[in-house]
């Protein structure tokens, strides 16, 4: 039974068929999706899901303007990864607008030099360089650092096996999974993010968390103070963007700050209880055996035989 509603949430909130895919949050207002039967969609989760910490091969494709790119290219840096056809009406054209506003979001809080966007075209046959233009520009896409990609049908193949996306052949094209693709800079896939209707923090918190855990030379203060600055920065539900909240950071300063006075405190009280302690014990130490008065004696008992 678990498995029978878990089916029905996965085809609900987190699939697109290529004539009609919607998420769960437009299921109140659109038709459900029908989906060829060799379209599993209890299986494509577990395909994608598999995928996470698997690595993307140096495959080679085309930009929309005709330019040769390698996957290599992207190393370095968080890379988001989305698969389209260009022949879909629906379901592609609303992953591409909502992956477009959260990419905003996310080099908005971010910085728009710290990650990259390829958008590669799965219908290798028909999603050439030109088509790939056009579909950008129709959908409003045309942000810094995102590229579309066309490519032969042997790399396209390969990079879905990759990805873990799955795609079936139907009389509409193609039924597919809605899926974005969050790659880290040594090329691994870390995040898997689904549906058409997704917030933005879905994809902007694991590019947050892949920046912050990237090795960094403490000496290099710009990356030193984009660090804490990426570690300060949340999401503000109210006006849908990231803000930058030094609290947390004050917080701990002044705690710190409080920690250290309070030992500065406690070892000056502690040196000043040990220091009488020290000064008698050298007094002592310099005194000769027998002590003052004892050698008074001895010397007054000197002088009274003579």
């Amino acid at each position: 039974m678990w498995r029978v509603a878990r089916c029905l949430l996965v085809v609900g909130a987190l699939f697109g068929a290529a004539s009609g895919a919607v998420s769960g949050a437009r299921a109140a207002t659109t038709p459900d999706p029908v989906f060829d039967p060799l379209f599993d969609p209890e299986a494509a989760v577990a395909r994608s899901e598999a995928a996470i910490g698997r690595g993307l091969g140096d495959y080679r494709f085309v930009d929309a303007a005709g330019a040769a790119v390698r996957l290599a290219d992207y190393r370095g840096k968080p890379l988001v990864v989305s698969l389209v056809f260009t022949a879909c009406s629906r379901s592609c054209p609303l992953i591409v607008e909502r992956l477009a506003a959260a990419v905003e979001v996310a080099q908005d809080a971010l910085g728009a030099d710290a990650f990259s966007v390829i958008t590669v075209g799965f219908d290798s046959a028909n999603d050439t360089p030109a088509r790939m233009r056009a579909f950008a520009r129709a959908h409003g896409v045309d942000l810094p650092g995102w590229r579309f990609l066309s490519g032969d049908r042997a790399s396209v193949d390969a990079m879905i096996e990759d990805l873990g996306f799955l795609r079936v052949s139907s009389p509409r094209g193609f039924d597919h999974i809605a899926q974005v693709s969050v790659v880290d800079a040594d090329g691994r896939v870390r995040a898997q993010v689904y549906g058409d209707d997704f917030a933005a923090p879905a994809l902007v918190e694991p590019l947050k968390a892949l920046l912050l855990g990237q090795a960094i030379a403490v000496t290099d203060v710009a990356v030193v103070v984009r660090r804490v600055t990426l570690f300060c920065t949340f999401f503000d539900p109210r006006s849908g963007r990231y803000a930058v909240d030094y609290s947390f950071v004050i917080f701990l300063a002044v705690g710190g700050l409080s920690l250290l006075g309070l030992a500065v405190v406690l070892l000056r009280l502690v040196w000043a209880r040990r220091r009488p302690l020290r000064t008698a014990r050298t007094a002592q130490a310099g005194t000769p055996a027998g002590g003052k008065a004892a050698g008074g004696k001895a010397a007054g008992g000197v002088w009274g035989e003579r």
